[in-house]
């Protein structure tokens, strides 16, 4: 399923014993793509084995997130007092464009002072729970999302900003509507050599994505799973957002500082358009959720399908030696039954 705006959650195979494929394209015929997660799958588990024993534990464990983000869970003051710490590399961007009142939103009264190393914390006093068990697992659930909610802000803003333009344009004809071209185009500087380009316009939210493949093999294999996202939308999923990818960086961003073409190809650009039935207040909040963790899932698959066709050529060179070992010649028997003379002639024993 290559619309990653679809809700479906299906399992990924990477196996079947009825087909061999020979390139990257036919692999993905029988790849069911994974959409990853958004909460921390760890940080969850914690939390939830916590919030439902009955005896406090001490807690002191780094977990590592994609992209470089880590969080830090403790219990330095009491056992009863979790804190949860988060740190993001690009946390300086994010606070540019309405972090903090993102968090505060969600997080309200659990925010406490940051520790130190860290980007923000929050602290749960697990003696005042709510008492119902929903209100709990909702709690767990929104830690758990602490990074993704942390990456939204970028988002929320360029989707505020999209409704504010769609609002204005109203009121004018389509020749001279303000299309919002030339609003801010925010950068957010998530991993050391990439980054997200979001901006907003009156009919569309484009987000842009910086990639760097350093192998020439990730490189073929990119552009085999992009050129496949770009057909999707034109095949069969009409909903899906607008996706292109080019090599060279897109109009919007090539003025922007650090944005540069060095023509090895080694840095890709994927553009992502998120049209206005993608922006509703229905959707805006998967949509977010989707498109924030592309980067995670195109690497993942990468990566799988890389793992795929060295299993399958593995199995298939032990299928060749075995072949290779039952076409060796068994010796005859009376070959086995040769004498030398004295002299040193030869000669076989006749059986």
């Amino acid at each position: 399923n290559f619309n990653c705006f679809n809700t479906s959650r299906a399992p990924s195979v990477y196996s079947t014993p009825a087909f061999h494929p020979t390139s990257p394209s036919q692999i993905l015929l029988i790849i069911d793509m994974l959409l990853l997660e958004y909460h921390n799958l760890l940080l969850k588990s914690i939390l939830t084995e916590r919030f439902n024993s009955a005896t406090a534990a001490s807690i002191d464990q780094v977990i590592s997130d994609f992209d470089g983000v880590t969080f830090h869970i403790s219990t330095p003051e009491s056992r009863s007092k979790i804190l949860v710490s988060i740190s993001v590399k690009c946390y300086p961007d994010l606070l540019q464009h309405g972090a903090q009142q993102v968090l505060e939103r969600e997080y309200g009264q659990y925010i406490t002072e940051t520790e130190s190393g860290y980007d923000f914390s929050l602290m749960v006093d697990l003696e005042h729970l709510p008492a119902e068990q929903e209100a709990k697992e909702d709690l767990i659930r929104r830690i758990s999302l602490l990074k993704r909610n942390t990456m939204a802000a970028p988002f929320e803003k360029a989707i505020d900003e999209h409704h504010r333009l769609a609002e204005a344009s109203k009121g004018f004809n389509p020749e001279n509507a303000p299309t919002g071209e030339g609003t801010e185009v925010m950068v957010i500087r998530y991993r050391e050599e990439e980054a997200m380009y979001i901006q907003a316009s009156h009919d569309r939210v484009t987000v842009i994505f910086s990639t760097v493949f350093r192998e020439e093999t990730d490189r073929i294999f990119g552009k085999v799973f992009l050129s496949e996202f770009v057909d999707a939308r034109r095949r069969a999923i009409q909903n899906a957002p607008q996706v292109l990818y080019r090599n060279d960086p897109p109009l919007e961003i090539r003025n922007i500082p650090g944005v540069k073409d060095d023509g090895t190809g080694d840095i890709g650009y994927i553009t992502f358009v998120l049209f206005p039935r993608h922006l509703t207040l229905q959707r805006r909040e998967e949509s977010i959720s989707h498109v924030q963790t592309f980067r995670d899932y195109f690497h993942y698959h990468i990566k799988a399908a890389k793992a795929y066709m060295h299993s399958r050529m593995r199995r298939r060179v032990a299928d060749f030696l075995k072949v290779l070992n039952r076409a060796k010649p068994e010796v005859e028997e009376s070959e086995k039954k040769e004498k030398k003379t004295a002299s040193g002639r030869s000669f076989r024993v006749q059986t």
